[in-house]
């Protein structure tokens, strides 16, 4: 069953409180939705699994197909293969083999997770009028003095969601290693769970409730 919850976000302006806010209206689950986004984390982290790791059995390794020694009357312990798991080289007992591990998640299970995570991070979320304001030129610089002002650090981790990622706000933030800069309809649990502040723009904010709010 899912219920709606109101989220009101002050708005920040050039770093100063404008004592204007914004409300938004999610639809989230009625209970502890933990699950939901477990579910969806778990789902995102299978996707970034190669499962390319492969090894050979005795019947694959190539060669051993003489009897290294007779018998008996050697004193050695019997062998019948050099590629036996047993020696230097053979095979692998139970090794890995290539395999999908992939998990599938409905696309409304996958909206609910990340409604539910935005309902969870409300706290360590800011709400601003924009960030690429007079950003002419892609200087760090400029959105280092920007982000100072609304009280961010920039050793912790931040995610910034925009409306539409334009190339000099990319270009400004891609040498801050703690800044993620990603497009409201392209959002991901994973990045709104790592993230220790949340900074959405207000047509960000307006895009997730059309794309998300479904």
């Amino acid at each position: 069953m899912a219920i709606e919850k109101t989220i009101q976000y002050s708005i920040y302006k050039s770093g100063l409180n404008t004592n204007t806010s914004k409300e938004v209206t999610l639809q989230s689950c009625a209970r502890n939705g933990s699950y939901i986004v477990h579910r969806s984390l778990i789902a995102q982290m299978s996707e970034k699994r190669q499962g390319t790791s492969c090894t050979k059995t005795r019947s694959q390794v190539q060669g051993g197909g003489r009897k290294p020694w007779k018998q008996k009357g050697t004193g050695k312990a019997r062998a019948g293969s050099i590629r036996s798991p047993l020696w230097r080289g053979g095979g692998v007992i139970f090794g890995p083999k290539p395999k999908q591990y992939k998990k599938k998640i409905n696309i409304k299970e996958k909206q609910l997770a990340i409604r539910q995570a935005l309902i969870n991070r409300a706290n360590q979320t800011i709400l601003i009028d924009a960030i690429d304001i007079n950003l002419e030129y892609p200087k760090t610089k400029i959105i280092s003095k920007k982000l100072k002002q609304i009280n961010i650090n920039t050793k912790e981790k931040v995610l910034i969601i925009v409306s539409n990622k334009n190339l000099n706000l990319y270009l400004a933030t891609r040498n801050l290693s703690n800044i993620e800069l990603l497009q409201a309809n392209h959002l991901n649990i994973l990045s709104l769970l790592k993230a220790q502040k949340i900074i959405i723009t207000k047509e960000g904010l307006s895009i997730i409730d059309e794309v998300y709010n479904g």
